[in-house]
Order: C-alpha cells, then sequence, then structure tokens
C-alpha cells in the first residue's frame, strides 16, 4: 500500500514539474515568427512590403533566416534583410526582434514567396 502510495505522490510531482518547466525558448516554441507580404504598389515592377512578426509574447528571436528563393540583393538594403545564398536570407543582421514587434521591408519586383525557415528565441 505505501509503494502504490509513493508512486502516486512520485507521478502527481513529476506532472506538477512538467506543467512549471519553463526551459530557454519552451515558453514560445509553437509561436514562432511569421511572414506577411502585402501588395502596396501597383506599378511596374509591382512594390511589396514584407512584415515580419514575432509572435512570441514572452522572448525576442534572434537570427531569424527566410526561405526567400532566388530574391536578388540589389532590391533591398542587405542591414534589413541581407541574401546568404539561393532560399536563405537573414533579417535584420540576424538582431532580435522584441517579443510581439514587427520588422517589415518593401522591395519592387515579382512576388518572391517567403517563409521562415531557422530562427532561435532568446529567453532568459
Amino acid at each position: 500500500m505505501q509503494a502504490q502510495s509513493l508512486k502516486l505522490l512520485l507521478c502527481t510531482l513529476l506532472t506538477f514539474a512538467s506543467l512549471f518547466h519553463q526551459g530557454k525558448g519552451a515558453k514560445c516554441s509553437a509561436d514562432g515568427p511569421t511572414v506577411k507580404q502585402g501588395q502596396v504598389g501597383f506599378g511596374k515592377p509591382p512594390k511589396f512590403m514584407v512584415e515580419v512578426h514575432n509572435n512570441c509574447p514572452m522572448c525576442p528571436v534572434i537570427d531569424i533566416h527566410i526561405k526567400c528563393g532566388n530574391f536578388s540583393q540589389a532590391l533591398v538594403s542587405p542591414r534589413l534583410f541581407k541574401v546568404l545564398g539561393h532560399n536563405d536570407c537573414v533579417l535584420n543582421a540576424g538582431l532580435p526582434l522584441p517579443p510581439l514587434q514587427k520588422f517589415s521591408f518593401n522591395y519592387s519586383h515579382q512576388k518572391y514567396p517567403m517563409y521562415p525557415s531557422l530562427w532561435h528565441f532568446q529567453c532568459e
């Protein structure tokens, strides 16, 4: 009987410990950054605004890499959006994007599909 009580107590403690566990990045693991694009100019070529949003309410996100296809570096300052290679661009020189904040830039060209590919949360 005592062994069953001990097992129940241990299971209860482990359950509560897992509920309160806040490892590095665990606070935001499901809240990765998102990329949205909207057309803001209708000339030739069209103009697009790209917004990258940190959806985590608690931690800055750093070193945000974006799948960017054959994006041309000539379209935007590398301080804002740097092409590292085919389908690999980094946002804002990898600097932190604060919780629930957006970073945006514009480019004029046909639309490039963009998706977050790699990032890290900077939680204390």
